[in-house]
């Protein structure tokens, strides 16, 4: 319950106006706090929803007259703002907020939600700091950013070859985290515990950068760099620029074995509903947008992406399913 008040305070809200629309496991951190949490601590309404039906959220949510709170995840947002009745259904007159979490939502896709007048936030969280630990701050929303600390925690960016010494604002290494709500431990795992937490401090492996606010913009997953000829590459900025074309609906990007630049950029595409598009296409976008060895030199159009049962990406399905190709 600690976090529960930060993630949205419903005190100038009646009590009868208080509701979530709890979409995401109950199971998972970010739907333990958001959706079930918040609506003990509020005395809020939960909008119960067993699974992810895009046309069955847009009927509950306009149905229900107004929910107040909407906590999901980028791949579900992706969703409704690609729907074809999301502009004429005016969400904005419906929704009080909708939150993003689980991954870092694309630029793109958050300026197209506040096109559609929906009040957006993002916050930030993990299974290891128990609860969301940074969040937009509601009167000072910066966008793309997934805010700064909740009270009576802290965070350092640190250079991410040695884990020691703090970077400067503006430039990227991995994000740390102190404070009451981070776990003490793996159970039965002091390896894994060792490696993760160094005097107090939460390795949470996401490289980040901080402006000179101290809000926080994550970058991009450490295990997901891809390195290719020396170059650090990282996945998001080109997922990006793939969610800015019109045509695609989803996108991610992975490192794949190169014989001589030991890894190179793959891109795997979902259409938006009717389009087609080629290859080559989608790689000429590319180029016009990203230095030439971030650019993609192969794309895989699909017509869906793994995804865990909360709505995250699996890129490491994506990736093992490349490693298997190269072993045969």
């Amino acid at each position: 319950m600690w976090a529960a008040p930060g993630v949205y305070s419903p005190h100038t809200m009646p009590q009868q106006e208080r509701s979530v629309l709890a979409v995401l496991p109950l199971f998972h951190v970010y739907g333990n706090i958001y959706a079930m949490n918040w609506a003990f601590f509020s005395c809020a309404t939960q909008i119960l929803v067993p699974r992810f039906d895009i046309d069955e959220i847009l009927d509950t949510i306009t149905k229900s007259g107004h929910i107040a709170f909407f906590p999901a995840v980028p791949t579900m947002i992706t969703a409704i703002v690609n729907h074809p009745k999301a502009a004429s259904l005016d969400l904005g007159k419906y929704l009080g907020l909708l939150s993003s979490g689980g991954a870092p939502m694309p630029l793109e896709l958050i300026e197209r939600v506040i096109d559609l007048g929906i009040i957006f936030n993002e916050g930030y969280g993990l299974s290891e700091s128990s609860s969301v630990i940074t969040a937009n701050p509601f009167a000072c929303t910066k966008v793309g950013s997934i805010g700064i600390p909740m009270a009576d925690n802290d965070f350092r960016i640190v250079d991410v070859e040695n884990g020691v010494e703090d970077v400067k604002p503006g430039q990227s290494g991995e994000l740390i985290l102190k404070g009451p709500t981070i776990m003490k431990g793996y159970w039965n795992n002091p390896a894994e515990t060792d490696n993760q937490l160094k005097d107090g401090w939460l390795y949470t492996g996401d490289i980040a950068q901080a402006d000179e606010d101290s809000y926080i913009f994550i970058v991009d997953r450490k295990k997901d760099m891809i390195i290719a000829s020396g170059f650090n590459i990282y996945p998001r900025e080109i997922e990006e620029i793939l969610y800015e074309h019109p045509k695609i609906s989803e996108a991610v990007a992975i490192g794949i074995p190169h014989d001589y630049r030991g890894e190179t950029v793959k891109a795997f595409v979902v259409l938006q509903p009717g389009e087609t598009a080629t290859e080559q296409e989608i790689i000429d976008f590319c180029k016009v947008k990203l230095a030439p060895y971030k650019v993609p030199k192969i794309v895989e159009f699909r017509e869906a992406v793994p995804k865990s049962p909360v709505g995250k990406i699996l890129r490491k399905v994506l990736r093992d399913e490349e490693m298997a190709k190269v072993k045969k």
